[in-house]
C-alpha cells in the first residue's frame, strides 16, 4: 500500500468513524476506480457498506480483499458478519473458523457461539457458550444464554444461579427477563418481581415482563399491585387481553371474570 493509498484510508477510516458514511464510502470508490483490488481500500470499503446496511454490496469487497490477504483475520471476521447477515451460515462459520485459527481472539469465539445460537445448533452452541464461561466465569452473555437454556430445559435451579451470574453486572433487560422466568418458576415470586421490575426498568415497553409482574403479584397476594401491572400490560399490547383473563382466573389468588366487556372497563386507564 502506497504512502498515498494510506492517507486515504486514514481520511475514511476518520470520516466513518466521525459517522460521516457517505464520504467514508465516496472517498473508497474514489481510491479504488485507481487502484483496482487493493485490499485496505476494498475491506475498508465493505465495512463502510455493510454500517450502511447494504451487506450484498459488501460481499464482493471483502471477497477481493481476502482474494489478496487470505491470512487477515479481521477481514475474515467481517465476511463472517457479512454472511451471516445475508444468511448464509454455512459460510458465516467457516470464515469464523478461519478467523479463530489465525488470531484465538476471545471476541471471535463468542461471535462464534452467537452464530451457532442464530443457527439453531443448540448443542453446539452451548458447548461453546460452556467454554467461554469457563475460560471467563463472569462474562455475562454466557451466562445469560446458558442460563435461558437451562431455563428451557427445565432445570430452573440451574438457571437461576446462571443468570444471577448474568446479571450481576450490567445486563439487557432479556436477562432480567430470563431471571424472572426461573424464578417464577421456582415460586420465588418476590425475586421474580424483583428480575421483571428489573426488566421494565431496562426496557419500558416489556409488555410481557408487566403480564408476568402481575401473575407473581397475584400469586404473591398483591391483588391491587397486580392489577395495575395488568392494566399497564394491556396498554402497551390490548393483545394480551386472553393472557391476562387466563392469569386472573387460573391463579391460586385469581379471580373469576364472566363478563369479558367488565373485565376490559376494569383494564382501562
Amino acid at each position: 500500500m502506497t504512502e498515498h493509498t494510506e492517507d486515504i484510508v486514514r481520511h475514511a477510516a476518520a470520516a466513518f468513524n466521525a459517522g460521516r458514511r457517505d464520504e467514508a464510502q465516496q472517498r473508497c470508490e474514489q481510491a479504488l476506480a485507481r487502484a483496482p483490488g487493493e485490499p485496505m481500500l476494498s475491506h475498508l470499503l465493505a465495512a463502510v457498506l455493510f454500517a450502511k446496511g447494504d451487506a450484498a454490496a459488501a460481499l464482493p469487497h471483502i471477497e477481493t480483499s481476502l482474494a489478496r490477504r487470505p491470512d487477515h483475520a479481521a477481514a475474515r471476521l467481517l465476511a463472517a458478519r457479512i454472511a451471516r447477515a445475508l444468511s448464509d451460515l454455512g459460510a458465516a462459520l467457516a470464515q469464523l473458523d478461519r478467523a479463530i485459527a489465525l488470531s484465538p481472539q476471545r471476541e471471535l469465539f463468542v461471535e462464534k457461539a452467537r452464530m451457532l445460537d442464530q443457527a439453531g445448533m443448540q448443542v453446539q452452541a452451548r458447548e461453546a457458550w460452556q467454554a467461554i464461561l469457563k475460560v471467563i466465569p463472569t462474562h455475562p452473555e454466557a451466562a445469560a444464554r446458558l442460563g435461558r437454556l437451562a431455563w428451557e430445559d427445565g432445570d430452573y435451579a440451574a438457571a437461576v444461579s446462571l443468570l444471577e451470574r448474568a446479571t450481576a453486572a450490567d445486563a439487557p433487560a432479556s436477562a432480567w427477563f430470563d431471571l424472572g422466568l426461573a424464578c417464577q418458576d421456582l415460586h420465588d415470586y418476590h425475586a421474580a418481581a424483583t428480575a421483571y421490575r428489573k426488566a421494565i426498568e431496562l426496557k419500558p415497553d416489556h409488555a410481557e415482563a408487566m403480564l408476568n409482574l402481575g401473575i407473581v403479584l397475584q400469586e404473591g397476594g398483591d391483588r391491587d399491585a397486580a392489577m395495575a401491572a395488568y392494566r399497564e400490560a394491556y396498554r402497551l399490547r390490548p393483545a394480551l387481553f386472553g393472557s391476562i383473563a387466563m392469569a386472573l382466573t387460573s391463579a391460586s389468588h385469581g379471580r373469576l371474570w364472566l363478563d369479558a366487556d367488565a373485565l376490559r372497563r376494569s383494564l382501562a386507564p
